[in-house]
């Protein structure tokens, strides 16, 4: 792709507020002063937002505020006005019922953040995985010239000489408990080394697919999303950005120029090659809304299907993201991409230019972190799409996390109504399940839970743990953390608080799961599927008022992105009536 920067000098938006010597642009200009900022800042230069996610209460996030000084630097360096803007910041492990709630009301926010203000361009500083698909989103719906910068992960975990995966060794170690393989004093002991500096986690989980995410779509710098989050060279790669979004901004390089099919299609066979989280899902399809952008399941499985995962890395390998980082990172991963034939190398990046520039020269130090094609941990990596009557709107897997032995299965269907059902009875020893069962979980879609937490990965009975068995076929249309892994069907769609054929599964019903096939089959007649269907009531209550009704009312499903019906497409970047 070719692109034709926009000629320079010319009026910015902040010169809307800025710009002359009327009583309203003094108005503005007045009041922005009382900072200790002198009267030449105002005389044209970009205005440029950093839109920073930094929270106390967003661990991930919660060193946001010193790479902001570097950003800031960039920015003078390059001749822009830097001014720095809190925004939304939902943390997945401190925000409840689920920080999947909460992406759209922060992306909402910083839409409506970056049309209100006057700001020519934005850099978005995220981490937490909500945060980074969020300010995305947003900044598409303006299509103000933004760039990404992620607070990058945090150092390798260690625990008694073996690597401590972050979310990862939580689900192992907890169901190591229950098999009684486990004390919980040696669990508290591993606790301390799960997190030993700031970052996000640093297995390739949510965060750090959707790092991966931004790069591949060219939202980012080459190279920006493995450098850890202590390491000298993230300020550098804080500062470059800086630089660079005042040069988008003079050029009007946009999202939209950015975030075309081909990128889309770049950042799914992306996914595939680093084993991503199935969360990339529906973050990618609420994007691709974002900026309108046809992207639908049907791509994800089509595109994924003939990526090997080449990423040896948590919950897939057995490596974690410093090791990525020193290997080469992700400009290794799209080179080899490009040399596959899997890669558009003409989308263009927030560099201006095409993405296989980025890339081409790209070193593997590492070739058992990523491995050649010929020794990949899944030959056909990328997420699958299965579909049947259980699921007419589609449910994904990812097959790197999954076991061989269960990607086609026939088993019984032990049903849970809800997850609360599920905590009830999982412990008890007079459950009557067993290994070849199918585990089903009910109502913890977008509006059944409310938010679609990350439930899906159910942990095992424990008294099949005792058994020695680390896995079993689970069926929700909830998420799961990309730190989790197992053979784990999610986003079942249509969900079950809408009458989807999940609700109305019954224990004892028999399900066939075929992944190659690419099948998710209810095994009972087309008639009895009707009846039931015909028979079903909701058991979900809609709320009264607040956020949470208004989710409830046009949160859309798992099969589209879980965006809200009104805010498909782009809005633009009209500067607002002054009131003054």
């Amino acid at each position: 792709m070719t692109f034709k920067p926009a000629e320079w000098p010319r009026k910015l938006r902040s010169q809307e507020w800025y710009g002359g010597t009327s009583r309203d642009t003094i108005y503005h200009r007045g009041w922005l002063k009382n900072q200790g900022h002198p009267h030449d800042v105002f005389d044209g230069r970009p205005v440029i937002g950093i839109l920073n996610t930094w929270s106390e209460l967003t661990p991930c996030n919660g060193h946001l505020r010193e790479l902001a000084e570097k950003v800031k630097a960039g920015i003078w360096e390059a001749g822009g006005f830097p001014l720095e803007v809190p925004v939304f910041s939902a943390s997945e492990n401190t925000f409840r019922p689920t920080a999947m709630m909460y992406r759209n009301l922060a992306a909402m926010a910083v839409e409506e953040v970056m049309r209100a203000q006057p700001i020519d361009g934005a850099v978005l500083m995220v981490g937490c995985d909500k945060t980074t698909p969020s300010l995305i989103m947003g900044a598409a719906s303006t299509d103000i010239p933004s760039i990404v910068v992620t607070g990058g992960p945090m150092l390798n975990g260690w625990f008694r000489g073996e690597r401590v995966g972050s979310g990862t060794a939580l689900w192992q170690m907890s169901e190591d408990i229950k098999a009684g393989k486990m004390t919980q004093e040696d669990f508290l002991e591993a606790e301390q080394a799960m997190s030993r500096s700031t970052g996000t986690c640093n297995t390739m989980g949510t965060a750090s697919t959707m790092a991966s995410m931004a790069e591949a779509l060219g939202m980012a710098l080459s190279g920006n999303a493995a450098i850890p989050a202590v390491d000298a060279r993230r300020r550098v790669m804080a500062q470059m950005s800086g630089r660079r979004i005042v040069e988008m901004v003079r050029d009007d390089l946009k999202p939209s120029d950015v975030m075309t099919k081909a990128a889309f299609e770049n950042a799914i066979r992306t996914n595939g090659a680093i084993g991503g989280s199935t969360n990339a899902v529906v973050h990618l399809l609420a994007m691709a809304g974002r900026v309108g952008v046809d992207v639908t399941l049907d791509d994800w499985d089509r595109l994924g299907r003939d990526v090997p995962t080449i990423v040896n890395l948590m919950p897939s390998g057995q490596y974690l993201m410093e090791e990525f980082f020193y290997a080469g990172g992700l400009p290794v991963v799209l080179k080899r991409l490009g040399e596959a034939g899997m890669l558009n190398k003409d989308a263009l990046t927030v560099s201006g230019g095409p993405i296989w520039d980025e890339v081409k020269d790209a070193v593997n130090w590492n070739e058992d972190v990523i491995r050649p094609a010929d020794k990949a941990l899944a030959t056909s990596g990328g997420i699958a799409v299965l579909r049947g009557n259980l699921a007419p709107g589609g449910a994904v897997i990812k097959p790197s996390a999954a076991s061989e032995h269960l990607m086609v299965h026939r088993g019984r269907a032990v049903v849970f109504e809800d997850i609360d059902d599920y905590k009830a009875r999982i412990g008890d020893d007079a459950l009557e399940i067993d290994e070849t069962c199918i585990m089903v979980l009910k109502y913890c879609g977008p509006k059944g839970y409310p938010g679609m937490p990350e439930v899906g990965n159910m942990g095992l009975p424990p008294k099949l743990l005792r058994k020695g068995i680390t896995d079993m076929v689970r069926i929700s249309d909830a998420r799961m953390s990309g730190t989790a892994y197992g053979t784990v069907i999610l986003h079942t769609a249509p969900e079950a608080a809408v009458g989807g054929p999940l609700a109305v599964v019954r224990t004892g019903d028999m399900i066939e799961v075929n992944v190659p096939d690419r099948r998710l089959h209810l095994d009972i007649s087309e008639e009895e599927l009707e009846q039931r269907l015909a028979a079903w009531q909701s058991r979900v209550e809609p709320p009264a008022s607040g956020y949470a009704k208004l989710f409830h009312d046009h949160v859309e499903g798992a099969d589209t992105g879980v965006d809200f019906d009104f805010l498909k497409g782009c809005r633009g970047r009209e500067v607002p009536r002054d009131s003054h």
